[in-house]
């Protein structure tokens, strides 16, 4: 489980910023080993020795990581944790990670999978549900949600009456009657 993105240097002994991925920061106090993730698929185990954070970034120091030539070795590394070290989240809430590859059913009609999960400035997430070539928009609404079985990957909905067609491409025929109009 990806839990920060190292984005740069910080500092002249090997510190980096890291981007958060994760609603539990505190969590670093106890976690003192992570796995770096190269952009080139190669792993590294790191120990943590000191975190804080700084200007909207967690800032990592890691034994052997002691100059800025070395920091910048992990650019673009995922700091991860094993699935196993997951926080425990409160009933009815649900990692990302564990949407993605669930098929959202509508109706009892399968939909697609889901691919993506995008968080945008409304209420809910927005599921991107890939249809073959299609792709669909479905908010993540527990107004909508009848039955979410991470499990199983399977996301039971019931979405309202053409929210699925909102974004579906226009047949020749109705863009004939666009340019009519």
């Amino acid at each position: 489980m990806t839990v920060a993105r190292v984005a740069k240097t910080q500092g002249r002994h090997g510190e980096v910023a890291a981007d958060l991925y994760t609603d539990f920061p505190e969590k670093f106090a106890e976690r003192t080993h992570l796995s770096a993730l190269a952009k080139d698929g190669s792993r590294r185990d790191l120990e943590v020795t000191d975190h804080w954070p700084h200007k909207g970034w967690m800032v990592f120091k890691f034994v052997g990581v002691d100059d800025m030539d070395a920091a910048e070795e992990l650019i673009g590394s995922e700091l991860q944790i094993p699935a196993a070290e997951r926080a425990e989240l409160e009933p009815g809430a649900v990692y990302v990670s564990d949407l993605i590859g669930c098929v959202v059913w509508d109706h009892g009609k399968p939909v697609g999978e889901v691919k993506d999960v995008e968080f945008t400035s409304g209420t809910a997430p927005i599921l991107i549900v890939a249809e073959g070539q299609r792709e669909h928009m479905v908010p993540f609404a527990e107004s909508f949600l009848r039955r979410l079985d991470v499990a199983a990957k399977k996301i039971e909905m019931e979405l309202p009456e053409g929210l699925l067609e909102l974004d579906t491409p226009l047949s020749a025929d109705e863009k004939k009657q666009q340019h009519q109009k």
